[in-house]
C-alpha cells in the first residue's frame, strides 16, 4: 500500500476512532485512550473497573426508568457546558471561513484549522 492511502486509512480511523475490526478506541464510559491489547480475546470496551461498573449502574439505571436504550440524559449544566462548547466549535469554523475570504496566508490558515480540528477533539470527549 502507498504511503499517501496508508495516511488516508490512518487519518479515517482517528476520525471515526475505530479500529480497523469495528471496536472503539476509547472508552465506553469516560471516552479516554484505550491501551492497545493483544490481538486474543474480546476487545476492551473500557479503561477499567471503575468505568465499566459506572457503565453498567447507567444501563441498569435506564432500564428501570422506561426510558429507550439509547437516551441520553443530561443535566441542565452538562447542556449549558455543551451548548458552549459547541458554540466554540462554531466560532473557530467561522473564524477559519472569514480568514480564507479575506486571503489569510497559508500559515494562518493552517493554524486556525489546527485550533478547529483540536476544539471538535475537545468537543469529542462529552464525560
Amino acid at each position: 500500500m502507498s504511503d499517501l492511502a496508508q495516511s488516508v486509512d490512518t487519518s479515517r480511523d482517528e476520525l471515526t476512532g475505530l479500529r480497523r475490526n469495528g471496536a472503539p478506541k476509547h472508552c465506553g464510559w469516560c471516552g479516554r485512550r484505550l491501551p492497545q491489547g493483544e490481538n486474543r480475546g474480546r476487545r476492551r470496551r473500557y479503561c477499567g473497573q471503575s468505568c465499566r461498573q459506572r457503565a453498567y449502574e447507567r444501563r441498569a439505571a435506564v432500564q428501570r426508568s422506561g426510558l429507550p436504550e439509547d437516551a441520553v440524559v443530561l443535566s441542565d449544566a452538562e447542556i449549558a457546558t455543551l451548548q458552549d462548547r459547541l458554540f466554540q466549535l462554531r466560532c473557530a469554523a467561522e473564524d477559519v471561513a472569514t480568514a480564507a475570504d479575506d486571503g489569510a496566508e497559508l500559515p494562518e490558515l493552517r493554524r486556525m484549522a489546527t485550533e478547529l480540528a483540536r476544539v471538535a477533539q475537545d468537543l469529542e470527549q462529552l464525560r
